[in-house]
């Protein structure tokens, strides 16, 4: 029997630009943000504003705790997370842009629900562009993030 790594592939069948339709939505895993979450991206980020990691400090200013740095939550939304890397393996050419608007605050103790919907096919002559929404609710159901990512996809091969 002769071995093929593509058979330890999470998702066999690879994707293509033309495989994608608007609407289609990925949902990434849940994650609660901890205290040791919050740590370790200071330490990653080197923000060291206190009120991300002082929670005297935030209730001192009327928050219930440790506010979320904003590249924390756009985080909970990287396509690694989930499906969509495995799906492009072969045809992904590249990671264009991503924008976020952030909407409510977040803070250690939150559980945050990420999601990913195709909103652009734009085809071009060899490649296409992928445009995903990007959204994050907390716990309460509240959308406290809202953004896009587009990455550039090949066509299928001839």
């Amino acid at each position: 029997m002769s071995f093929d790594p593509r058979d330890h592939r999470v998702v066999p069948a690879q994707r293509w630009f033309e495989d994608f339709a608007l609407g289609e939505r990925f949902v990434l895993p849940s994650r609660t943000m901890t205290e040791a979450l919050f740590a370790a991206f200071q330490l990653a980020s080197g923000d060291n504003h206190p009120v991300h990691y002082d929670a005297e400090y935030c209730r001192a200013r009327g928050m219930p705790g440790m506010l979320a740095h904003g590249y924390q939550v756009v985080i909970q939304t990287a396509a690694g997370a989930g499906q969509f890397p495995h799906m492009v393996e072969d045809s992904l050419k590249g990671f264009l842009e991503q924008s976020s608007r952030f909407l409510h605050p977040v803070f250690a103790g939150d559980t945050l629900y990420a999601a990913l919907t195709v909103d652009e096919v734009t085809p071009q002559r060899t490649t296409g562009v992928v445009g995903l929404a990007s959204t994050v609710h907390n716990q309460n159901s509240m959308l406290v993030m809202e953004g896009r990512q587009r990455y550039l996809l090949r066509r299928r091969p001839a």
